[in-house]
């Protein structure tokens, strides 16, 4: 989606705003003597997106280097007096390229399919893309030669008449996060208390004038309504209205999950009784329902594109009531939990006695065996690549057992992956998953594995608003890092700190709640509707690198393997990853 762009025009910038963005207030353009700047999203809060977007410009206008990005969901382009800035928030959830040609800009936009041409594409991106969910929003490339993203936290500068002057990473600038702890760590009451007032900032931050909640009936989802609801109830932020979003489903697993969803519109409409549900009846939605659409039209190939149908239906609502922000409870599980990878950092510092020792707590408070806790957060992330080969050979006689985050897919030609990267490409992902510290890159892959939302970005025209998540908070993600594992971690009870936080707020079932029920049955219900398409749009695409890049036979059986329920949640990860790259092209080859 082309959001703003920036052209040159007889040597000097033209910096051009969607007018109909500009119109439902997705995109702000402030001047003043110091220049001009176009901010899709909003810098701040929500509500002060004008505000907002002038500190930035202010603030790039006082520093003769990169300035220190402020929090907020945003892209902005900033014409100065002398220079250019490109950048975006540290989430980095709405997208921003620039195309590129002998150390020149000639064009940016938020838009990679605009800046490129469909017979401009680089098959490196596709084997970075197909290492798995969070390779291509971290990675400078893009599907299209000569086409740059601008990564999350960077500043990249540029002359007024687009020399490329340097790109200044997000590490490079000072960080921002919580201070240090107390001597001795604090103790579980204290934690609770940083992450309510952590939480409490980050949804108010992005609450707007109606302010739709996703609720689902789960500890995350339900938190965030709740502080939504009682930071409307004491008019701090001024007035405003309170959507509450939700979708039923009166038969399969998820039916159960309806009395947690009416208990957890209850306890939010007691404390903001104007507050208006919004049910939606999704009995008939299935994983991969018009699936050609939502992965097809898309900027980049989207790897949740089979999920669009249901998250369309809720987000459809939203739209037709007017509200201009959508907050959601994803990125909870690994930012609001203990972080199992300190684990890794016992074993590493040669404390394995104590390694073992909460280890085994781990698998008993987990129900997990000690030695698959040890695998996944001591072994593998050391070895990434050689644990996922000795599991893929243990599992083998299917194309999807065995089959993890990293390795090549059997219906990825050994040719093609040879010829562009693939082992390189794992090989990067696998160090940007676990790191030389996996306690730390949790927090970084989690940004990008929780909230996979190109979908909210695709949409955002038609309506209105984008997806925030509150979780992802870079002060509530500072706030959880620094906490030490005897401060958040109880045996059998996830989130402790999370529920201990909003202990006041979560009604009792809620609050007790160790599990919630997946969305297992919408995947296996919509391959049991569309596994025949599927297999039609493999064996059916026109476009060449599809069958350059594909044994399309081999990805045909592994949908039938995955009609029959082979594999696990990796596995699936991966063939969708491929369908929807299958349906992008072909999407790609009608535009063209």
């Amino acid at each position: 989606m082309d959001a703003l762009r920036l052209a040159w025009a007889g040597g000097a910038p033209r910096l051009r705003a969607a007018d109909a963005m500009a119109r439902r207030g997705l995109v702000t353009t402030v001047s003043s003597p110091a220049g001009t700047a176009a901010v899709v999203g909003w810098v701040g809060s929500a509500r002060g997106r004008v505000t907002g977007a002038r500190a930035l410009l202010d603030a790039c206008d006082r520093h003769g280097s990169a300035p220190p990005m402020p929090a907020g969901d945003y892209a902005a382009v900033l014409v100065c007096r002398d220079r250019i800035l490109l950048t975006r928030d540290e989430q980095a959830r709405i997208p921003l390229f620039f195309r590129e040609s002998g150390g020149r800009v000639n064009a940016v936009s938020t838009s990679a399919r605009a800046l490129g041409g469909a017979g401009e594409l680089d098959p490196r991106y596709f084997c970075r893309y197909l290492t798995g969910n969070m390779a291509q929003p971290h990675t400078d490339l893009t599907p299209f030669t000569g086409v740059h993203r601008v990564l999350g936290g960077e500043v990249v500068e540029l002359s007024l008449a687009g020399q490329l002057r340097g790109r200044t990473p997000q590490s490079a600038r000072p960080a921002t996060g919580a201070p240090a702890p107390a001597a001795g760590g604090p103790c579980l009451d204290e934690a609770a208390l940083d992450l309510r007032l952590a939480l409490e900032n980050a949804v108010g931050r992005r609450m707007g004038a109606t302010t739709a909640c996703h609720v689902s009936g789960g500890t995350d989802s339900t938190g965030v309504a709740l502080l939504a609801a009682r930071l409307l109830a004491s008019g701090t932020d001024g007035p405003g209205e309170l959507v509450l979003l939700a979708g039923r489903f009166s038969q399969g697993e998820l039916a159960t999950e309806q009395p947690y969803l009416d208990v957890a519109l209850e306890a939010i409409r007691r404390h903001a009784p104007a507050a208006r549900p919004v049910i939606v009846d999704a009995d008939d939605v299935a994983d991969f329902d018009d699936f050609r659409h939502h992965a097809g039209d898309a900027d980049e190939p989207h790897a949740h594109a089979f999920r669009a149908p249901f998250w369309s239906r809720l987000h459809g609502e939203a739209a037709h009531l007017g509200c201009d922000t959508l907050l959601t409870g994803c990125g909870a599980d690994p930012v609001a939990d203990a972080n199992p990878f300190h684990l890794h950092r016992l074993a590493r510092t040669g404390r394995l006695r104590q390694m073992t020792h909460q280890a085994r707590a781990w698998a008993e408070g987990s129900e997990r065996g000690l030695r698959d806790v040890v695998h996944s957060y001591v072994v593998q992330p050391t070895l990434p690549l050689t644990t996922e080969r000795i599991t893929a050979l243990s599992r083998g006689g299917t194309l999807l057992g065995g089959l993890g985050a990293f390795a090549r897919p059997p219906w990825l030609r050994p040719g093609f992956a040879r010829a562009h990267g693939f082992r390189e490409a794992r090989v990067a992902e696998s160090r940007f998953v676990f790191g030389r510290r996996p306690e730390q890159s949790l927090y970084d892959a989690a940004n990008y594995l929780a909230a996979p939302d190109p979908l909210s970005w695709h949409r955002a025209g038609q309506d209105g608003f984008f997806l925030s998540h509150p979780f992802l908070d870079p002060e509530v993600v500072a706030t959880m890092s620094r906490l030490p594992t005897a401060a958040a971690f109880r045996p059998g009870r996830p989130k402790a700190v999370l529920r201990t936080a909003l202990a006041d707020l979560l009604p009792a079932p809620i609050r007790g709640r160790a599990v919630k029920v997946p969305f297992d049955d919408l995947y296996a219900r919509g391959l049991r509707r569309h596994g025949e398409e599927l297999i039609t749009l493999c064996r059916c695409a026109r476009h060449p690198l599809v069958t350059e890049m594909f044994d399309t036979e081999t990805l045909c059986r592994a949908v039938r393997e995955a009609q029959l329920g082979i594999g696990d949640a990796h596995a699936w990860d991966r063939l969708n990853s491929s369908l929807a790259l299958v349906a992008w092209l072909e999407g790609l080859s009608a535009g063209s």
